[in-house]
C-alpha cells in the first residue's frame, strides 16, 4: 500500500509494509499516554519544540525537497517553497502561542467567568500527497502547541516524506508518543476512530474520503475537520494590464502541476476583455515545458501518478467530446512518466461534466461573462466553495462582487495563496472547519468555562 513510484519514470523505487493491527493498537495507546504528559509540559517548552522544528525544516530543505520529487514529482524549487511555508507555520504558532492560548476573562450576569483553552487528546490526521509537508504542518503545528498528540496517516505514495517529518519532529524534541507516523490501512483507521482514546480527526483529500471519514467520526461522536476539493473561480472584471493578469492566473493555476485545491481552475472574464485574456492565457500556458522535475529547464512537473494522469486525460477527452475547445495542450506525453501538457479549455457549457467537476492538474477553463451578475452566477454555480479571486482596477467593485460569492476565502486583486497567519477553509462540498491562523488552533480545543 505504501510505496514510492517516481512519477517522472513510472518506476517503483521503495515499498513499505502496512502496519500490523497490533502496531496500530500500540500507536493509539502510546499517543493517549503521551497526551497525559505532553499537555502538562509548560507552553514555553512546547513552543520551543515547534521553533526548533521550524529551524530543522529550513536546514533540511534540500534533502526533504528531493524526497517529494521522487514521491509525487514536485520540482525542487517548488518543494523548497513549500518547506519555507512549512517552517513559517511552525514558527508562527511557536511565536504566538502565549497570546492564542491565554485564558480569557468574560463578564457574565452576577459575576465573571474564565475561558480556559486546553487540549482534548489524541487526534488522527489523514493527509494528501500534493503538499506533503505543508498539509501536515497546518494540522500538526497548532495541535502540538495546544498539547494534543497526533497519529499521522499520510498518503500511500508519501512514505519517505512522512517518516522524515516524524524524525524531524522527534529531533526537535517533540516526544515520540506525541507525534507518530503510521502506515495504516483504511480499515485500521476506521477502528481507530471508534476507539474512545481518539478524540478527533482532520482529513485533507477527496470528497469520497471526506464523506467516509466524516461518517465514521459522526458515528463515534468525534470532532472532524475536512478540507476537500475546490474549483475556485478567478474573476476578471477589468484590468489595466491583460497580459500581467493572465500571467498571474497561469502561474497560480499551473503551480505544482495544477495539483492544488485552491488553484484558480475556472477563469471567469467579462466579455469586453475575454478574447484578449484567452489569447494571453493560451500563450502563457503554451510556454510551459513539461519534463523531469530534476531538470532546471522543466517548468511543468509530471502529475503525481499514472492514475492521476489517466483520469485527467479522460476528463479532457470527455470535455472535448461534449463541446469544449482546446486552445493549447490537452495531450498526455508519449514517454515514461505521468506527463500532461498545460491545457487551456474554453466553451465548457453548463450540464457537461467539466462544468462541475474538479480538474486536478494543469488545466485552466476560461468562461465568458456578459456582465457582473453572470460572473457571480457562474462562480456560484458549482458544488465547491473553497475560495475565489476577484480582479478589478476598482477595489470596491471587486469587494462588492466578493461579498456575493459562496466561498470560504476571497482574495482581491491577488491569486489565492496560503500563509501561516491567515485562516484557510471553505464551505459547501469543499469541507468544514478552518486551519491556520488564530482559528486553526481552536478546532480541536476544549474551551473550558470556569464560573467564578
Amino acid at each position: 500500500m505504501y510505496r514510492v513510484i517516481n512519477p517522472a519514470t513510472g518506476a517503483v523505487e521503495q515499498e513499505f509494509p502496512t502496519m500490523t493491527d497490533q502496531a496500530a493498537h500500540d500507536a493509539v495507546e502510546r499517543a493517549d499516554a503521551a497526551h497525559q504528559r505532553w499537555r502538562e509540559a509548560p507552553l514555553a517548552e512546547r513552543a520551543a519544540r515547534l521553533r526548533r522544528a521550524a529551524e530543522l525544516f529550513e536546514e533540511r530543505a534540500d534533502e526533504l525537497a528531493l524526497l517529494v520529487m521522487r514521491e509525487m514529482g514536485k520540482r525542487p524549487a517548488e518543494g523548497k517553497g513549500e518547506l519555507a511555508l512549512t517552517a513559517n507555520i511552525f514558527r508562527y504558532y511557536a511565536d504566538n502561542g502565549e497570546s492564542m492560548l491565554a485564558d480569557e476573562s468574560i463578564e457574565v450576569e452576577g459575576g465573571r467567568a474564565i475561558i480556559e483553552k486546553r487540549s482534548i487528546g489524541a487526534l488522527i490526521g489523514i493527509m494528501p500527497w500534493n503538499y506533503p509537508y505543508y498539509q501536515v504542518a497546518r494540522f500538526a503545528a497548532p495541535n502540538l502547541l495546544l498539547g494534543n498528540t497526533i497519529l499521522l496517516k499520510h498518503a500511500p505514495n508519501c512514505p519517505t516524506s512522512s517518516a522524515a517529518i516524524e524524525k524531524l519532529l522527534h529531533d526537535a524534541g517533540v516526544p515520540t508518543g506525541a507525534y507518530i507516523n503510521i502506515y495504516a490501512s483504511n480499515e485500521q483507521i476506521a477502528w481507530m476512530l471508534a476507539d474512545p482514546r481518539i478524540h478527533g480527526v482532520s482529513l485533507t483529500g477527496s470528497e469520497r474520503a471526506g464523506a467516509a471519514v466524516a461518517a465514521a467520526a459522526g458515528q463515534n461522536l468525534k470532532k472532524v475537520v475536512l478540507e476537500l476539493g475546490g474549483s475556485d473561480p478567478f474573476i476578471v472584471l477589468d484590468t489595466a494590464d491583460v497580459q500581467e493578469t493572465a500571467a498571474l492566473a497561469v502561474a497560480a493555476r499551473m503551480g505544482n502541476a495544477g495539483q492544488a485545491c485552491n488553484a484558480p481552475k475556472r477563469m471567469i472574464v467579462l466579455s469586453d476583455i475575454y478574447d484578449d485574456f484567452v489569447a494571453a492565457v493560451t500563450a502563457e500556458a503554451a510556454r510551459l515545458t513539461p519534463g523531469d522535475p530534476e531538470e532546471e529547464s522543466t517548468t511543468l512537473a509530471p502529475l503525481s501518478s499514472a492514475e492521476a494522469a489517466d483520469n485527467l486525460s479522460a476528463q479532457i477527452a470527455k470535455a472535448v467530446e461534449q463541446g469544449a475547445v482546446v486552445r493549447t495542450g490537452g495531450r498526455r506525453l508519449d514517454r515514461p512518466g505521468s506527463f500532461i501538457e498545460a491545457t487551456v479549455l474554453t466553451d465548457v457549457r453548463p450540464g457537461t461534466d467539466a462544468y462541475s467537476e474538479e480538474l486536478f492538474g494543469p488545466v485552466a477553463v476560461v468562461y465568458r461573462a456578459e456582465n457582473e451578475d453572470e460572473a457571480v452566477r457562474l462562480a456560484n454555480d458549482n458544488p465547491y466553495g473553497l475560495g475565489a479571486a476577484v480582479f478589478s482596477t476598482d477595489v470596491e467593485r471587486a469587494r462588492e462582487i466578493g461579498r456575493r460569492l459562496e466561498v470560504g476565502m476571497v482574495y482581491i486583486n491577488a491569486p489565492e495563496g496560503s500563509q501561516a497567519d491567515l485562516p484557510f477553509g471553505g464551505i459547501k462540498r469543499s469541507g468544514m472547519g478552518r486551519e491556520l491562523g488564530s482559528l486553526g488552533i481552536e478546532e480541536f480545543m476544549n474551551k473550558r468555562i470556569v464560573r467564578l
